[in-house]
């Protein structure tokens, strides 16, 4: 284990856009660059039919290296609910026995429904915490994606909510207590199985927020895709994860003489340059209200080709030169950006602190927001998160908000009984 967080790189997008082809293309890509790179796929069937026969027995669970600098391992979510499902059994033995209680065999279980978030959670973790240079991620399809990536943050606010740390502490007291009370207390083991799950969900939040960790967009041009595609921006940016490329695939040729093939070439030209308009670098330079105006919005895009046949095998994934590149120096050791969500202090001039929220391409319409406690409660579209706010912050009360040029401002004026008082 290098203590390195490895270069990641998360590959989303909507259904049949080719999410397994261009995951298989990086991965390789950057074996061959010399990267010591695992591929994991989320899909059970693995991508063992991508990159040829040799990998089709090869992909597992455990990681196996199908080519010099190349390892591929899957997500299998029956294996990981048996497994926890029977540690959990494991744990509450006495309680079970107490109740009398059958105890179920592996061979028995199948997995619930949610078992494949989890088991790629899992997954997540366990590569995060091995020697790799490089991590590409074949995720499931965007909306599902991007619930998953946001996952261990919420479940974390829910296990802090649920068993607090001061209420852990106190588990220190239960033999004690019982042997006063003479009645058995409850297991301290539910404290230290929500300890060991908020430290695993810490570790895949670390690694889904390292500075070297982008998404990845895969999308067939097309109205569908568009659509998909601007839904998932706000998710994207309400979450704070980073883009590093958008990848039309399967693009056709726009010099062929037959009729009918020229006019789906034209059609995807078309969606082609609305993209590039709306999501390209000119993008963060416009002064209207479009998708990145004033927030430095800007994905790059890398178009691929459409070689006439489903990609099968390394020579096939080879020649899809445009994701040789895995983005700018974005190493290990990348130094964090500035945070992208920042507070200005107004109070000399308008007696405000104000918080700006980036949200290239949300419109006011869809966006919700609500003060509870010392959270805020922010909604874009389909997607929600709970964000803390500040200290400085919450000794204030919110008096307003505005979306302008794709970016929210947030209005917070200073509590005068709570604010420190200057001399």
């Amino acid at each position: 284990m290098t203590g390195k967080t490895p270069r990641t790189v998360l590959v989303t997008g909507p259904g049949g856009a080719g999410r397994t082809t261009v995951a298989a293309a990086t991965a390789l890509a950057a074996a061959r660059r010399g990267d010591r790179t695992l591929l994991l796929c989320a899909d059970p069937a693995g991508p063992g039919a991508v990159l040829g026969t040799a990998a089709t027995t090869a992909a597992g669970v455990e990681p196996a290296e199908v080519t010099p600098g190349l390892w591929v391992a899957r997500v299998d979510p029956a294996d990981y609910f048996r497994t926890e499902f029977l540690a959990l059994q494991e744990r509450a033995a006495a309680a079970l026995d107490m109740l009398g209680a059958r105890r179920l065999d592996g061979e028995e279980l199948t997995e619930l429904p949610g078992a494949e978030q989890f088991a790629l959670l899992q997954a997540l973790r366990r590569a995060a915490a091995g020697d790799w240079n490089v991590l590409v991620v074949d995720l499931p399809p965007l909306r599902e994606a991007l619930s998953v990536l946001a996952l261990p943050e919420r479940l974390r606010r829910l296990i802090g909510r649920l068993l607090p740390a001061e209420r852990q502490a106190a588990r220190a007291l239960r033999p004690m207590i019982a042997q006063l009370a003479g009645v058995p207390m409850p297991a301290g083991w539910l404290y230290g199985a929500a300890a060991r799950r908020d430290e695993e969900l810490a570790a895949v939040q670390a690694l889904i927020g390292s500075p070297s960790t982008t998404v990845r967009l895969v999308a067939e041009p097309g109205p569908a895709a568009a659509d998909a595609l601007r839904v998932a921006r706000d998710g994207l940016s309400l979450y704070g994860l980073r883009v590093d490329a958008l990848v039309p695939n399967k693009v056709l040729p726009t010099d062929s003489s037959d009729a009918w093939l020229a006019t789906l070439a034209a059609q995807q030209q078309k969606c082609l340059d609305g993209w590039s308009e709306e999501y390209g670098p000119s993008s963060a330079s416009g002064s209207g209200s479009g998708s990145g105006s004033g927030s430095g919005f800007a994905w790059t895009l890398r178009e691929v080709r459409h070689l006439g046949r489903d990609p099968r095998g390394l020579d096939d994934l080879a020649g899809l030169e445009a994701l040789a590149d895995l983005g700018p120096d974005l190493g290990p050791d990348t130094e964090p950006d500035p945070d992208p969500w920042w507070v200005e202090d107004r109070r000399e001039e308008d007696g405000l602190l104000v918080w700006s929220l980036p949200l290239p391409g949300a419109v006011k319409a869809d966006i919700g927001l609500v003060r509870r406690g010392d959270e805020l409660l922010l909604t874009v579209g389909p997607f929600h998160r709970i964000v803390p706010l500040a200290g400085a912050l919450r000794r204030c009360t919110v008096s307003g908000a505005a979306l302008t040029d794709g970016v929210l401002k947030v209005r917070f004026t200073p509590d005068p009984g709570l604010w420190p008082r200057t001399p």
